[in-house]
């Protein structure tokens, strides 16, 4: 279906018609995978909107619905776009506080959420939420005696009774239905202050499912695996419309705890993650290569050698000595295939990483082993759709080349500037960033610095916004310098402070795995994660790689002068809860800046200690203090001269 006649309803009736018996979605429960046909799927969701419509949604109206990555949840957008309604997905890890922010905002009066935990928080807010009427849940277990919710079960019910006595409405509605109408509102991170609604169409999401979908030659006998946050854009692109367009299947995982598992189980041809997941991935095979024996250990060491010498050379088709190509395939058959298939990425064709750098080791690791592993860029406010990588032309350095339909220019400050069918048409009730965003030709204002190279391709430097000089007039780009830092498995997070200074200080999170791990291969015994940071090992390990970070930044000429010359590691992980990220995990900066001035300024004293209490919020909702001394660390730098020359 072309995309200007297409809504993301008629999609899901077509496939329904075209390959109704074929499978569209799969999920885990209690250990055994469940299966809807296309044909299942579409009655689920007629039933839906027959039941919403019955109890008096109607076209415009909007829907909130949070939870994990639920079967019922998907459909739920669907059967609201079926009425003309809007889908607002909401994160499922947020508190109730901004439950009630996002629920005023859109104006919510009906809500679908996943169980009795989001049904708390939601009732939590419900009281600062005047709009909110109607509140159902999917999973029943233990909100037998609640008052003021009701199951989805009763809504099918419902729903089932509505369409017997109006048998025509369902179809009439969706015929109804738009390209250019508002499907969704996503809520952006919120970075430098309250979420921005951003409302996007179906044709803007279906016309970049079907670029992304035809330049990777995805169809309906793919499958990815559903278990990133539904309220991100990513997961509304990869498992909502690129499913409905090219009708391949989705599969939910039994829980957030199963997802590597369910992963390997369900052996997806397609996937999506963030770069933490896949170093995270990366550091939990190297622990158990640490178990290993001697013989498999010295064999993994010698084959993942012969992959970075020619593996991904391999995988571009590109010419490969003959003795190069036996060792390879040797190795594949030792190591990469038994590889492959621990990480649950034996069947991929595709795979694609965004949301933050990714290391350019860690990069080259995977496409040597044989996964086809990409970056892409985009943001909500372009449907994660702006640039792809090639088969053949994939750089590390690099987020690929303009996606099919999508322009691309640099202005004059470095700031990257898009255009195209992808662009959201508005922010919710916000006519004033609509405007400050898009400008006169049509063109989006990413907010992103960045350059396209010789060979066509997009590479990104930093926030535009937070991009500034020093004291001494040099360049200074804290993502830049943050993201070689978190390269490194030991470093989970990163603080980087500079702006009008006369040097580069740092806060660094520690990985409590890896290091945890680190440690303990070291007989170095601590009690949690405050007590494993302060250790004097564990700082000389950080040290290590700032040093390294350092070094390469001595090399990149209007860099030299920004490496960094004193970091602390913080006696506390940074947390969306408590506000220094965002729920997509991006860093909070002026809030830090304003919440640890205390330490920015020991930073930049002569001290070498720096006591500190901080309240926290705890996974069970109570607050507390915690509190520590923090050693201040010099670290590892070049002289300027030393500097000068590498650069």
């Amino acid at each position: 279906m072309e995309a200007g006649l297409a809504t993301f309803p008629r999609l899901l009736l077509e496939h329904a018609h075209v390959r109704g018996e074929r499978p569209a979605t799969r999920e885990k429960d209690l250990g055994i995978w469940q299966t809807w046909t296309w044909s299942q799927v579409a009655d689920e969701v007629r039933a839906l909107a027959c039941g919403l419509a019955a109890l008096g949604f109607k076209r415009g109206m909007r829907l909130a619905i949070i939870g994990d990555n639920r079967p019922r949840l998907y459909w739920s957008m669907t059967a609201a776009q079926a009425l003309g309604g809007i889908a607002v997905p909401m994160y499922q890890d947020a508190p109730a506080a901004e439950f009630a922010y996002v629920l005023n905002d859109a104006e919510i009066v009906y809500a679908i959420v996943e169980d009795q935990e989001q049904v708390d928080k939601i009732l939590e807010a419900a009281p600062q939420v005047p709009s909110l009427k109607h509140i159902y849940y999917d999973d029943p277990r233990g909100l037998r005696n609640y008052e003021g919710v009701t199951g989805v079960d009763h809504l099918l019910e419902i729903g089932h009774a509505f369409d017997l006595e109006h048998p025509d409405f369902y179809n009439d509605e969706v015929a109804r239905g738009r390209p250019d109408d508002v499907s969704i509102v996503l809520y952006t991170s919120g970075t430098t202050g309250k979420p921005k609604g951003v409302c996007q169409t179906h044709a803007a999401f279906i016309t970049s499912a079907q670029g992304g979908c035809g330049f990777d030659k995805l169809d309906s006998r793919d499958s990815i695996l559903s278990y990133l946050p539904m309220a991100w854009v990513g997961d509304h692109l990869f498992s909502y419309a690129q499913w409905l367009v090219a009708g391949f299947t989705i599969n939910c995982p039994e829980s957030g705890d199963t997802v590597m598992t369910d992963l390997r189980e369900i052996g997806p041809t397609y996937y999506f993650a963030p770069p933490r997941v896949f170093e995270n991935l990366l550091t939990q095979v190297m622990i158990r290569m640490e178990d290993a024996s001697a013989v498999k250990r010295r064999l993994f060491r010698y084959f993942t050698d012969v992959a970075r010498r020619c593996g991904a050379a391999i995988l571009d088709r590109k010419r490969v000595a003959a003795s190069d190509r036996l060792l390879y395939a040797l190795g594949n058959l030792l190591v990469y295939a038994p590889l492959r298939n621990v990480l649950g990425m034996s069947r991929i064709r595709v795979a694609y990483t965004a949301g933050a750098a990714i290391g350019p080791d860690l990069f080259r690791f995977y496409r040597s082993i044989g996964i086809n592993l990409k970056q892409l860029y985009g943001s909500t406010e372009t449907c994660a759709y702006v640039c792809l990588q090639p088969d053949g032309g994939v750089k590390f350095d690099t987020v690929g080349q303009a996606a099919p339909g999508v322009e691309i220019k640099i202005a004059e400050g470095g700031e990257v500037l898009v255009r195209g069918p992808m662009l959201l048409k508005e922010y919710y009730k916000r006519p004033d960033a609509t405007v400050e965003s898009i400008d006169a030709e049509g063109f989006f204002h990413t907010g992103d610095a960045g350059l396209i190279d010789d060979s066509g391709q997009l590479k990104i430097i930093d926030r535009a916004k937070d991009v500034g000089k020093m004291s001494g007039g040099a360049l200074f780009a804290p993502n830049y310098i943050e993201n070689k830092l978190k390269f490194f498995p030991h470093i989970k997070e990163a603080v980087a402070f500079g702006n009008a200074r006369d040097k580069v200080c740092a806060f660094v999170n520690i990985d409590m795995g890896s290091v945890g791990n680190w440690a303990e291969r070291r007989g170095i015994a601590y009690s949690g994660y405050t007590d494993l940071g302060a250790k004097p090992e564990v700082y000389r390990l950080i040290g290590e790689c700032v040093a390294q970070v350092n070094a390469e930044l001595a090399r990149e000429g209007p860099l030299a002068a920004s490496q960094i010359h004193r970091f602390i590691i913080l006696h506390k992980e940074l947390d969306p809860d408590d506000d220094e990220l965002t729920r997509t995990r991006k860093v909070r900066r002026n809030f830090i800046a304003e919440k640890y001035a205390v330490l920015i300024d020991a930073l930049y004293s002569d001290k070498d200690v720096q006591h500190i209490e901080t309240l926290v919020k705890f996974e069970d909702g109570r607050s507390g203090m915690v509190a520590a001394d923090l050693r201040i660390e010099e670290a590892k730098t070049l002289p300027a001269a030393a500097a000068r020359e590498a650069a």
